[in-house]
């Protein structure tokens, strides 16, 4: 999907369930849930946050809702204030599994519906979820308006207000995709569920790459398959001092134009050498 998009990223809030912690702060497999969204979302032309200014994994536009903690209208209203394309993706920051793939599906169901004005992720339950949800930037405009001009104000307001008035196609959500942090029950199950041995290594590589600023893409079996050459055919510390070397020669093919290319070759020349190494040793050990 190449629509160009904003994301507007909803970041305030009272979290009166977590005992009013600063909820986007709140680490989950070591980033911040703030941090875990902007992830899902880095394919956006610009990114607005609305909410307290704060240390993030990548450059964004700050706004702030008048007045603060005025409820998610009006955090909307400020955000859509500094969105400049014609579509935008609102996701609120307490998202711990929000993936681009869900983005891309919401952008891909507005773009197949010409006459619909927004597409909303629907859960496991059928809950419309207009906090992630892809749309039509002058419609969320019209509708933030007439709401704000037939109430007086948008401080307070329920969200279900907001799409009464749209003309909506729904998506249903992927495992996960809609799970929301409200409760510490819920950042407990979010933490047990990245630290699941069918996900780890996935959550740690991401979380690595956002520590590091980093964008590629991680053939993990490719690595993993170096080390254990490495550890086998010539020594346990090998391991990770091969990777090591891969993933600095890797860089440096990067800086001609390499990229995850750069990655499998080199691995793909160390795997050659570390089996070479194990078959010179078997021979002599023949005799």
């Amino acid at each position: 999907m190449t629509t160009s998009y904003d994301a507007i990223v909803l970041a305030g809030g009272a979290a009166k369930r977590l005992g009013g912690v600063d909820k986007p702060a709140v680490r989950v497999g070591g980033r911040a849930l703030l941090d875990r969204v902007l992830a899902g979302c880095r394919g956006a032309r610009r990114t607005v946050v609305v909410g307290g200014r704060r240390a993030t994994v990548r450059p964004v536009v700050w706004a702030r809702e008048d007045p603060p903690g005025g409820g998610p209208l009006a955090a909307l209203d400020a955000g859509v204030r500094e969105a400049g394309a014609d579509v935008v993706l609102v996701l609120s920051a307490d998202l711990p599994f929000l993936d681009e793939g869900t983005g891309r599906r919401l952008l891909g169901a507005l773009a197949a519906a010409p006459e619909a004005e927004a597409a909303l992720l629907v859960d496991a339950g059928g809950r419309d979820q207009p906090l992630v949800a892809v749309y039509r930037t002058g419609a969320l405009r019209r509708e933030l308006a007439l709401i704000a001009t037939a109430h007086g104000t948008l401080s307070g307001l329920p969200l279900r207000l907001l799409t009464q008035g749209l003309r909506v196609v729904r998506v249903a959500a992927e495992p996960l995709a809609s799970f929301d942090c409200d409760t510490w029950e819920d950042i407990a199950t979010a933490r047990a569920r990245i630290r699941e041995h069918g996900n780890v290594l996935d959550e740690w590589i991401t979380a690595v790459k956002d520590e590091l600023g980093i964008e590629i893409d991680v053939d993990t079996g490719v690595l993993l398959d170096l080390a254990r050459d490495a550890a086998h055919g010539v020594a346990r510390p090998a391991a990770p001092l091969t990777t090591f070397l891969v993933g600095y020669a890797a860089g440096r093919a990067a800086d001609g134009g390499g990229g995850p290319e750069a990655v499998a070759e080199a691995a793909r020349k160390a795997a050659a050498l570390a089996n070479r190494w194990a078959a010179e040793a078997e021979r002599d050990a023949a005799g």
